[in-house]
């Protein structure tokens, strides 16, 4: 049975129309937790706050453009009244080639949504955070390939590499407004994108992870209830790698 350790809060997550996300979305909902699901598609993003019981909203979303990022503050603070205690930014996308044969727009498009989306929703939840004098746990999705890289994947890697560097510095600049900031960096995950993989692709996958297996979405989802709840109120700047020891 769930427990309310983020009863009375309020929170947004974006990319939680799907996957890992959805997976959050479940979890925090699940300990007592108001969100607004955010996706790119809004059908989805509607479609998990229903799910998720009264009380939820769903919200369409680029965000890797501002003045969607505007719309998405707007609605929060304006239409639902809502301060968000909890802010997850697990919005991400792969767009994959090798160094050599990848084009400008490829590595721009991941840049976009996975550095340049959450500097925007952080920067405009955390301002409305401290214009509301209201404490915040900022969560930002990583990846274990932002440490260790990864064939095929320069853009992604660079861009999950910034996150962390993003998230300590921002954890710096906002502790005294009493906002904390950490990243969570999931390793080989079951998402709907690895299922379609050759299993003897994941077989040898798991022969590199010393537990052995591939991590559940839920096994990230808890790692960031950890970080958004107040078991980690003097928690801020680190990074929770949550891999099964792979690359440790």
């Amino acid at each position: 049975m769930a427990t309310s350790l983020l009863g009375g809060k309020f929170g947004v997550i974006t990319g939680g129309g799907a996957g890992i996300g959805k997976a959050i979305c479940g979890k925090l909902a699940g300990h007592g937790a108001k969100l607004v699901v955010v996706d790119l598609n809004r059908e989805k993003a509607e479609e998990v706050a229903k799910g998720l019981g009264g009380g939820h909203y769903g919200f369409g979303c680029d965000v890797s453009k501002s003045a969607e990022v505007q719309k998405l503050r707007d609605f929060v603070a304006n239409t639902i009244k809502m301060n968000p205690h909890i802010v997850v930014n697990c919005a991400g996308i792969t767009n994959d080639s090798t160094l050599l044969k990848m084009s400008e727009a490829k590595f721009d498009s991941v840049v976009a949504v996975n550095l340049k989306g959450v500097f925007l929703v952080s920067q405009a939840f955390a301002k409305l955070a401290v214009q509301n004098n209201s404490p915040q746990s900022i969560v930002n999705v990583s990846s274990i390939i932002g440490k260790v890289g990864n064939f095929g994947q320069s853009n992604y890697a660079a861009t999950k590499a910034a996150v962390i560097a993003f998230s300590k510095s921002s954890a710096k600049e906002l502790a005294k407004k009493n906002i904390r900031v950490n990243c969570v960096l999931p390793g080989f995950i079951k998402t709907e994108m690895t299922e379609a993989m050759p299993p003897d692709v994941l077989a040898k996958i798991c022969t590199q992870i010393p537990m052995g297996r591939m991590g559940e979405s839920e096994e990230i989802a808890n790692a960031v209830l950890y970080l958004a709840s107040d078991m980690s109120k003097y928690v801020t700047g680190a990074e929770l790698e949550v891999t099964g020891g792979l690359y440790m």
